[in-house]
């Protein structure tokens, strides 16, 4: 019972966290030329960074692993 009230808590936490993307953070600072370009190009890939520990906690691999990727990685970033 615990251990399911503990993930019910991780799952809820990691969606809040996701909910705000990469764009929405640089309209938030009010980033333009080079420090959006430098601030959206470190925000994808510290997003292709962590779908890639999602995809090695879930095993995937071939088509559903590049799938997941670009997916994860397209919301992470907002497009």
């Amino acid at each position: 019972m615990r251990v399911a009230i503990v993930l019910a808590g991780l799952i809820l936490s990691a969606t809040t966290a996701m909910a705000d993307t990469c764009k929405a953070s640089a309209a938030d600072k009010k980033l333009a030329g080079a420090a959006l370009t430098s601030f959206m190009k470190k925000c994808e890939s510290d997003a292709a960074k962590a779908c890639d520990v999602t995809v090695a906690e879930r095993k995937l691999s071939g088509a559903a692993k590049s799938s997941f990727t670009k997916k994860c990685v397209s919301d992470a970033v907002g497009a």
